[in-house]
């Protein structure tokens, strides 16, 4: 008996200890692809005794789908351009954000505070923010223009690949400033006379087909293609990363004019640790954490309190664009309603054709 009421203590004391132990809660991160630093990861999951899981998209239509099929419900931070923000909000895919349990919100930036695709910030924090432009091989066209027409001439690029990104605002944008109507064209008849440039770009023999930021990098590395479009951080990250494989190649602000972007942190309607999530984002607005961030990527910091930790290289091109680059950047426009039926009719026609 004494034996069997000692094994029995055992096995009701693992029972109870058993019991105490507890898995980490967990925050789902959906972002871009070499868009965190794993150290913040670390350093957050430390603090708050909790396990980060991320995934990754390489596009907002992939995002946008993805959380249409069902992922609001399992993701807990998302993080998409400025231009999809609205989108987001109208179809109730995203929920409010609780500026309470944000303490570090006063270090965003004042241009961040009250954004037009975001009236009064309710919905969403920025992340990060950069350029679009064309990474190009410089031995290729020792004497490129500073123009869309490496793109879009076949006389000024006659038989080298080159590709464009997936996304269709992009694409349209990019095509209507090289018409001279603007990167931010939101006329009709614009688009129709931008989306045939495309289908004609589209039918060279040279043209490699749609591809975005990072593998554009990767296929201007290795030589596939010689003019690719891709984003500032991105292509300088990669650079020092691995200078060698980048020594030819440039990165450049179309004269006509380009994108300029905004990546903003928001929480799914349905996310299963909005708490966390909150969390999450206050952390990042730390100003060293913040300042962390973007030494690590190449991208610039929407975090005011962020500035005096950044390394150099994030206070010249192109990270930070000169003046007259400014100048000549837009957001892409964000659309809905009619608008936006109209863009997706001709986006499909053009990814068809």
């Amino acid at each position: 008996m004494t034996i069997n009421k000692a094994r029995l203590a055992v096995a009701l004391s693992s029972l109870m200890l058993a019991g105490t132990v507890q898995a980490k809660e967990k925050l789902y991160l959906f972002n871009w692809t070499e868009y965190m630093d794993p150290e913040i990861i670390s350093a957050f999951e430390d603090k708050y005794d909790v396990d980060v899981v991320q995934n990754y998209f390489n596009s907002n239509g992939e995002m946008f789908a993805k959380l249409n099929s069902g992922g609001a419900s399992q993701y807990d931070i998302i993080v998409p351009s400025h231009y999809f923000v609205p989108r987001l909000i109208d179809t109730g895919l995203v929920q409010a954000l609780n500026v309470e349990q944000l303490d570090n919100i006063d270090n965003v930036m004042e241009q961040f505070r009250d954004p037009a695709y975001d009236p009064g910030a309710r919905y969403s924090v920025p992340y990060q923010w950069g350029t679009t432009g064309i990474v190009y091989n410089t031995e290729t066209f020792p004497e490129a223009p500073s123009s869309w027409s490496l793109v879009f001439d076949p006389d000024v690029n006659a038989g080298y690949p080159f590709s464009v990104v997936t996304d269709g605002q992009v694409n349209l944008g990019s095509a209507c400033a090289y018409l001279g109507k603007g990167f931010d064209c939101t006329e009709v008849d614009d688009w129709k006379e931008a989306a045939r440039l495309l289908i004609e770009t589209k039918g060279r023999k040279n043209f490699s087909g749609f591809t975005d930021g990072t593998p554009t990098l990767q296929q201007l590395a290795r030589g596939v293609a010689h003019v690719g479009m891709s984003f500032n951080g991105d292509y300088l990250h990669f650079k020092e990363e691995s200078p060698e494989a980048f020594r030819n190649l440039a990165f450049m602000i179309p004269e006509e004019g380009a994108e300029m972007w905004v990546d903003s942190m928001m929480i799914p309607v349905d996310a299963p640790h909005p708490e966390l999530a909150h969390k999450f984002i206050n952390f990042l607005l730390d100003a060293e954490v913040g300042a962390q961030l973007s030494n690590y990527n190449y991208y610039s910091s929407p975090n005011e309190a962020a500035e005096p930790y950044l390394d150099h290289v994030l206070t010249i091109p192109p990270v930070k664009p000169t003046d007259e680059e400014m100048s000549v950047l837009r957001f892409t426009p964000s659309l809905a309603g009619e608008k936006l039926q109209v863009f997706q009719q001709l986006w499909s026609e053009v990814q068809s054709r």
